[in-house]
């Protein structure tokens, strides 16, 4: 492997790769070794069109682009050096020309990157008088995304994902020079099913969503690390909140899951969290209180067992791994027949959108769960998690139990409903389609009574009086406990995720 030296610290790199890909490789680049750079982007062709990450590289007469430039045995660079420093106070010159000075109202202000580079590589003041070119203002380039022209830096990050990620190709730079401008192709409308990730690449506020702007400054929220739900693939997401409210979903890189993109369903489903919320616990269709729902259903399943009555449990791929295993653990606790589940199918994609739009149809199957659309029978009690089965299953079941943290017209069935937290109100794992079981924390606290499934279910069995149950929960402990006692997950709980996942053995 060739040896890089960079500002006197020597690297062992992977051989065949640029100097930003093999900084990036490392996990260095701008974090340990800073080569600002626009129109490079990790997961993007090559482009460099704009001559921010210039190097010195010894035995070479003039400064080299760094994203463009192959590593070579040896190779000795400087990030620091006056002309490098030169040079990029000169580009930034450039792309500020005509780039209006409004980033009070702009609302990219907080994360910008020319604002960044602006005043950490930039001049101290402009050297020029001339009006700045006028350019389009909030444009809509679609349904999802506004384009502030004047903004444009012309990096044409956009315009590469829109040619090779999307293959979509609506995005294009047309004339030349300084006339140069970032326009959509005649007829043509940013809609591909991933359009919004064109505003996560844009380096500057020229691209924003329609959905997240002008709503909050980004220095008021934080990001939590979780997995989105919408379907088997579980992208990397942060979740931007404030408030006990989530704003935005934004991809979150994992070059094993979905790289650093997200497809728009998935982005826009935060708003999933509070809509259509099963948020009042009841009993025959009245309401009451938790402790009554869950003395209703405890007693249930001990009548059940004591008459020797038919125990059946339907799982949900939408539930952890943990609140699936307290299910196995319940039912093998009362006697009762292996849990089923049924798993909601839709169209997909190449690229990341599976057919499955479930996060943890994977996990189910690995905890030994089968996929049906029937109980297999009468029974005395149903404990169903969600609501994927129809309310037609359940005609020959005396008492159902629902746990839930959605409506669903499985309530009209229901004897005893539970609101369950959704998947941003706790800690758990999903197991993508790929095997991958990965972790997401809670983001947000339900504004109603609402607990985990899991710690519903061992309320219900200290209710129903089985042996060694009892109401303290530990997500981590049951967590390790799964690890012990599925050979699958060997291994595998939270306490040892990083943020990356790991694949089932």
């Amino acid at each position: 492997m060739p040896l890089l030296t960079i500002d006197g610290t020597e690297y062992e790199v992977s051989e065949g790769r640029t100097i930003l890909q093999a900084l990036d490789d490392l996990g260095l680049l701008m974090s340990g070794v800073d080569i600002p750079h626009y129109c490079w982007h990790p997961k993007l062709p090559i482009d460099g069109s704009c001559r921010m990450c210039q190097v010195a590289v010894e035995g070479m007469p003039k400064l080299q682009i760094a994203c463009n430039t192959p590593v070579r045995d040896g190779m000795v660079v400087s990030t620091r050096s006056e002309p490098v420093k030169k040079a990029q106070r000169g580009v930034m010159e450039l792309l500020l020309i005509n780039h209006p000075l409004d980033c009070p109202i702009c609302d990219q202000a907080g994360e910008c990157k020319l604002q960044d580079y602006a005043f950490e590589y930039g001049m101290a003041g402009a050297r020029t008088e001339e009006p700045r070119r006028p350019a389009k203002k909030a444009t809509e380039l679609g349904p999802t995304i506004v384009f502030d022209q004047e903004r444009c830096i012309l990096c044409r990050r956009c315009v590469r994902f829109c040619r090779e990620v999307s293959k979509s190709g609506e995005l294009g730079v047309f004339a030349r020079g300084d006339h140069s401008l970032l326009e959509l192709f005649p007829g043509a409308e940013l809609d591909n099913p991933y359009s919004m990730n064109v505003a996560d690449i844009c380096p500057v506020g020229a691209l924003t969503t329609k959905d997240f702007r002008f709503k909050i400054r980004v220095w008021f929220l934080d990001d939590v690390e979780s997995v989105c739900n919408q379907c088997s693939n579980g992208c990397n997401i942060y979740a931007s909140r404030s408030n006990n409210r989530v704003y935005r979903y934004l991809p979150r890189r994992n070059d094993e899951v979905n790289e650093t993109w997200i497809c728009d369903h998935g982005r826009l489903s935060y708003s999933l969290i509070t809509d259509n919320r099963l948020t009042q616990p009841r009993v025959a269709r009245r309401s009451t209180t938790y402790a009554a729902a869950l003395s209703k259903a405890g007693d249930a399943v001990r009548a059940a067992r004591e008459a020797g009555g038919r125990i059946v449990g339907v799982a949900s791929p939408f539930a952890a791994n943990e609140d699936l295993f307290v299910l196995r653990e319940f039912l093998e606790a009362v006697g009762g027949a292996n849990p089923t589940f049924a798993v909601p199918r839709g169209e997909g994609d190449e690229l990341l959108v599976k057919v499955e739009k479930a996060p943890n149809a994977a996990g189910a199957r690995a905890l030994g769960f089968e996929e049906s659309e029937s109980l297999g029978g009468a029974a005395a009690v149903a404990v169903v998690l969600g609501h994927a089965l129809e309310a037609q299953a359940f005609e020959n079941v005396e008492t159902l139990i629902l746990l839930d943290s959605e409506n669903c017209v499985l309530r009209e069935r229901a004897d005893v409903e539970l609101p369950a937290r959704s998947f941003v109100e706790k800690e758990g794992t999903f197991t993508n389609h790929a095997n991958r079981v990965q972790r997401f924390r809670p983001i947000v606290e339900p504004t109603f009574e609402a607990f985990a499934e899991g710690e519903i279910l061992q309320r219900i069995a200290v209710v129903a009086g089985l042996a060694g149950w009892t109401e303290a929960y530990d997500v981590r402990e049951v967590s390790k406990r799964l690890s012990e006692a599925v050979a699958a997950f060997n291994g595998i709980h939270l306490g040892s995720l990083d943020d990356c996942g790991q694949k089932l053995a």
